[in-house]
């Protein structure tokens, strides 16, 4: 007899090229068997009719480090009950901070959270200067080896780039950032809007594997030419490898942008939310809403979801323990529900699209531990 049975849902799974009404079985809280139709009985079984399985949500951008940083929020309380079993923290943690976001945060959460350290040693812990303005700050080899001391949640570093942030810093902090990360084979994750060069600047000191967060951002130096056309430089960079990860945020997403840029094929590699204090209630809410405005965009639902599963966990080299369903892997899933109406989607600029349907978290399956789920938008 299996733990847990879900039956009749939706099963997508682009790590398996997998679509199809199916049954998955849990043992023992590992995936045991995913099939049109399976015969064993359950312990546990869920009726999942009308509800789209799928892996554990991946969200590769989020600011989960609450009472050390002004961004943090707590990822058991808004990551988890949406879906979300696997997520990121993009740098509110530098090394003078790193050991609570240790112990605090990774290593006493349900949720599974890994980390981008900031190449800066304060990390986020205000918005009254900038990070990276006094590059004493900035030790890329201090950096370095204490992420070389902490591959297992460590996945890469984080440097932000805007000019409120940077100062008079220039590209320095980058290259800072490429000092600590390439040594180590790791992915750098870039933080871009209002930065003091042109995108195509930046993306030609970044390595494939290196992320682009905010790609749709509706400020000076982002995508889009002044005829509304992409850069064909960063097409370029995509086509090496370099990953444009969306980065919703309170201040990064802009409907036009993404708009003209999916409309020219040019489409992010992942899709994250850069979930924080300040959009928790409006205009992100959760990743499930973000994934449904690019649904609302045109995208599909299985390109969609191979951006918060399979495509993010490669992203941040967890490949191996995330994102997918195959059997022998960690029971972490996620149960949606495209849901019919009349939604508001808000962009961070002003602009406001009506959406005819969302995506609304149900369910989350935790190392086999099934719970009930919710969004955090209104319509809930």
């Amino acid at each position: 007899m299996y733990d847990l049975v879900i039956r009749g849902g939706k099963v997508i799974d682009p790590s398996q090229d997998l679509e199809a009404t199916c049954d998955v079985a849990v043992a023992d809280g590992r995936i045991v068997a995913v099939e049109r139709s399976l015969a064993g009985k359950g312990r546990q079984e869920l009726d999942a009719t009308g509800l789209i399985v799928l892996p554990g949500l991946v969200d590769i951008h989020t600011h989960v480090y609450p009472y050390v940083s002004h961004y943090g929020i707590c990822a058991d309380e808004w990551c988890l009950p949406r879906g979300v079993t696997t997520v990121v923290d993009a740098g509110t943690a530098g090394r003078c901070t790193w050991q609570g976001l240790k112990h605090w945060v990774c290593e006493s959460s349900r949720t599974r959270v890994y980390c981008f350290l900031h190449i800066s040693g304060m990390g986020l812990l205000s918005d009254y200067v900038g990070e990276a303005e006094e590059l004493r700050w900035l030790n890329p080899a201090a950096a370095r080896i204490l992420a070389a001391e902490n591959p297992a949640l460590i996945k890469g570093i984080k440097v932000r780039l805007d000019r409120n942030r940077v100062g008079a810093s220039g590209l320095e902090p980058l290259l800072r950032a490429k000092a600590a990360a390439d040594p180590l084979g790791l992915p750098i994750m870039v933080h871009v809007g209002k930065t003091p060069v042109p995108l195509a600047e930046i993306v030609a000191q970044l390595k494939p594997g290196d992320i682009v967060t905010h790609t749709f951002h509706g400020w000076e130096h982002g995508v889009l030419d002044e005829g509304g056309k992409v850069f064909p430089e960063l097409r370029a960079a995509a086509q090496r490898g370099i990953i444009f990860d969306v980065g919703h945020g309170a201040g990064s997403f802009s409907f036009l942008v993404a708009e003209a840029a999916l409309a020219a094929g040019f489409l992010p590699g992942t899709i994250s939310s850069d979930l924080h204090t300040y959009n928790i209630h409006g205009p992100v809410y959760d990743l499930p809403t973000v994934m449904a405005k690019f649904l609302f965009m045109g995208l599909s639902l299985r390109e969609v979801v191979a951006r918060v599963t399979v495509g993010a966990a490669r992203a941040v080299g967890l490949a191996e323990v995330a994102g997918s369903l195959v059997p022998g892997r960690t029971a972490d899933i996620a149960l949606l529900q495209e849901v019919e109406g009349r939604f508001r989607f808000d962009d961070c600029f002003g602009n406001v699209r009506f959406a005819p349907r969302t995506l609304l978290p149900r369910y989350v399956c935790l190392g086999g531990e099934l719970h009930p789920a919710r969004s955090a938008a209104p319509w809930r």
